[in-house]
């Protein structure tokens, strides 16, 4: 038994507008479902996709707080001019540059039209395989404790792990890497953008939530009330669901 991530969560007061934003950003399309909209590649919608992680913008009530997300997207580029030209096009979209402290770095910093923190990287050789997205960078205190709980959850595969930063990726070889990455600030807010995982046909969802639970994932009520979903906290209380499946 195990799980597999299948898209990134993005909490937004506007979902059609941010749906939109990331699809241009992208190149991927936006798909409405009426209560959400689902960005995926262009083409056709396939849900769960066999490669990416698409995303889904869900709307909600509240505004994002100034405090930074402690999960967001890495975006991968093929060249200085793509980069350059990466950035020129999401600002075009309403993507603003933002200080998250980063200093003089090779890769730009960003925000999305509701302020959600993301970055246009350098080329780098790691990510050229990975589509658009390069990573889901996850801040956090403990990689170490990270990689274990996450390893163990997901069936995707850890690439590489130090006290710094742990790597996972899709055992396939496909698609984004999942990075942990170890920050001075604690976790303060409940978290804008978070992962939801899927089990595989045949599998008990029930049981997968009680594996998680018995790995350090904690049941979290955020008034959901009854959905069809589960919501959790990881150990260091990143928020994630796991959903039924289709």
């Amino acid at each position: 038994m195990a799980l597999r991530p299948v898209m990134v969560n993005i909490k937004a007061l506007d979902h059609s507008t941010v749906g939109r934003f990331w699809a241009d950003a992208l190149g991927w399309s936006a798909y409405s479902s009426g209560a959400t909209t689902y960005v995926g590649p262009s083409g056709g919608l396939v849900w769960p996709d066999p490669v990416v992680l698409g995303i889904d913008v869900v709307p909600v009530p509240e505004a994002k707080t100034p405090t930074k997300n402690r999960m967001h997207l890495d975006l991968a580029t093929t060249s200085d001019a793509h980069q350059a030209e990466l950035v020129r096009r999401v600002k075009a979209l309403g993507a603003t540059p933002v200080d998250v402290g980063q200093g003089k770095v090779p890769w730009t910093v960003l925000a999305d039209p509701e302020g959600n923190e993301f970055c246009v990287l350098e080329p780098r050789e790691v990510y050229r395989d990975t589509g658009p997205i390069a990573a889901v960078v996850v801040d956090c205190a403990n990689p170490r404790a990270m990689a274990r709980f996450w390893d163990e959850a997901t069936t995707w595969t850890l690439h590489e792990v130090t006290d710094d930063h742990a790597v996972l990726r899709s055992a396939k070889g496909v698609g984004p890497y999942a990075e942990f990455l170890r920050t001075p600030d604690a976790k303060t807010v409940p978290d804008r953008v978070h992962l939801d995982l899927l089990p595989y046909p045949g599998d008990d969802k029930t049981a997968e939530v009680s594996r998680l639970r018995a790995l350090g994932a904690t049941d979290l009520d955020l008034g959901q009330g009854d959905v069809p979903w589960s919501c959790l906290t990881d150990p260091e209380g990143h928020e994630f669901c796991v959903l039924a499946l289709p």
